[in-house]
């Protein structure tokens, strides 16, 4: 069986509908994932329930506006913002970026720039990361290894633990995970998550004793968290 390749989750939080759902089919033909928004107060709830690996942010929201949600977002999160807006003016731009928003397009632009500017900052955000000084994700090899020995890993258990150790110490809903998986692999069910969390941590256990690696979160899902000395 091949593994699991799990496309980046893109989050586009546009007031705009016929532009918002132009956007997200550029990026769906890109090979990502694209959920659509319309309410900045919205979008940042979702973003907390189910982190997404980037944000295509429009600067002017009902509700909650672009620049507060980015502040809001930067209050406990790090992942990559493209600011979207109709202001040209060197001052909100230079705002924008200043609260935290990793790049600018301003409207109108191409969907194919934004594609690229997408493009570039996941690249950025999602390399092969080196977790633990125990620990590594191989996302080019589609392997964990631990003390430099490869686990025995299922496509969709490598999948569940890459995604949750691309953002270590965050909660992941089964929601959320599910999501990531059904992009991939369609049937998998919820009840799936769980099974695939327990084999996951008996295989860690076995490689990394007395280290709790991936950490149930009482009430949403888990989580993977690795300490300096797990080693």
């Amino acid at each position: 069986m091949s593994a699991i390749v799990v496309p980046a989750d893109i989050l586009v939080v546009e007031d705009e509908p016929a532009l918002a759902a132009l956007v997200a089919d550029y990026l769906r033909a890109a090979g990502w994932n694209a959920r659509v928004l319309h309410d900045g107060a919205a979008a940042l709830a979702e973003i907390r329930r189910a982190p997404p690996d980037l944000v295509v942010l429009d600067l002017m929201l009902p509700g909650l506006d672009g620049l507060s949600l980015c502040r809001a977002l930067r209050a406990f999160s790090d992942l990559p913002v493209v600011m979207v807006t109709a202001r040209v003016e060197e001052v909100d731009r230079l705002m924008g970026l200043d609260i935290g928003a990793d790049d600018y397009v301003c409207k109108p632009f191409s969907p194919r720039e934004l594609v690229a500017r997408v493009r570039a900052l996941l690249r950025r955000a999602r390399p092969a990361p080196r977790v633990a000084p125990a620990i590594a994700v191989d996302e080019g090899a589609r392997l964990v290894r631990v003390h430099g020995h490869a686990l025995d890993l299922t496509p969709s258990e490598f999948a569940l633990f890459a995604t949750m150790a691309r953002r270590t110490g965050t909660a992941w809903s089964r929601a959320a995970l599910l999501e990531r998986l059904r992009a991939e692999s369609p049937d998998v069910g919820e009840r799936a998550i769980d099974s695939h969390v327990k084999n996951l941590r008996r295989k860690l256990a076995a490689a990394l004793p007395g280290v709790e690696v991936l950490q149930s979160v009482y009430g949403l899902g888990y989580r993977v968290t690795l300490p300096d000395d797990a080693a």
